[in-house]
């Protein structure tokens, strides 16, 4: 499991997971040898699905994941967009839950990458001195299992984010007012004036609207 605390270096454990998600791992850790500050293209939907976020909005989700929720697995930039490493199967039942407007509203579009996709991931070195490019790493993986988020804790974060980190209202609760007490009727049926006092008791349930807060 991931904290605030980022790692941008991707260990020697963290490159064979890596490798894991292409048909060929060995071939791909030997260009990694050869190349390693070079990005590279993996498929996903093997060892892992990708959440493309918008970036701003994608900070933010990653704030919900660490600040509010239980972290985060691998995470990576690539053209100004936040790559979020989830379990495989994710972005399907992501892209599923996204359709609902209930929770949709106020989350910007977002692209799932499973089966059949493949994403550019940040070179698993960066030298010392060299400016940092459109693709790097915000938590880079450091074990050959770490732990990837699924569809129900990213679609949780993602709509914190859209609100503002408020959670949902809670329905409210209906209050009870009884009326006073009734006296005894003073004259008899049938009169002129009728006395409104020898009703019967009633009680008022009423519900408490929320009211919006400033």
């Amino acid at each position: 499991m991931w904290t605030h605390e980022s790692i941008e270096y991707v260990t020697v454990a963290g490159e064979a997971w890596l490798a894991s998600a292409s048909e060929y791992p060995r071939s791909m850790r030997a260009l990694w040898e050869s190349r390693p500050w070079a990005p590279t293209v993996l498929p996903c939907g093997r060892t892992f699905d990708v959440v493309n976020l918008p970036g701003l909005f994608g900070r933010r989700v990653l704030d919900e994941l660490w600040e509010s929720g239980p972290g985060c697995g691998p995470v990576a930039t690539h053209r100004g967009r936040i790559l979020v490493f989830a379990e495989v199967g994710a972005a399907q039942r992501l892209r599923t839950l996204l359709v609902w407007e209930e929770w949709a509203r106020g989350v910007p579009p977002v692209l799932c990458h499973g089966a059949g996709d493949a994403i550019t991931v940040p070179p698993v070195q960066r030298m010392a001195d060299a400016p940092e490019g459109p693709n790097r790493w915000i938590v880079a993986p450091d074990t050959r299992e770490p732990w990837l988020p699924g569809a129900s804790v990213l679609l949780w974060a993602c709509v914190r984010a859209a609100r503002g980190g408020s959670a949902p209202a809670a329905p409210p609760e209906p209050v009870e007012l009884p009326c006073a007490e009734p006296s005894e009727p003073s004259e008899p049926a049938g009169t002129a004036a009728a006395s409104t006092d020898g009703a019967a008791q009633t009680v008022v349930r009423m519900t408490v609207s929320h009211l919006p807060t400033a």
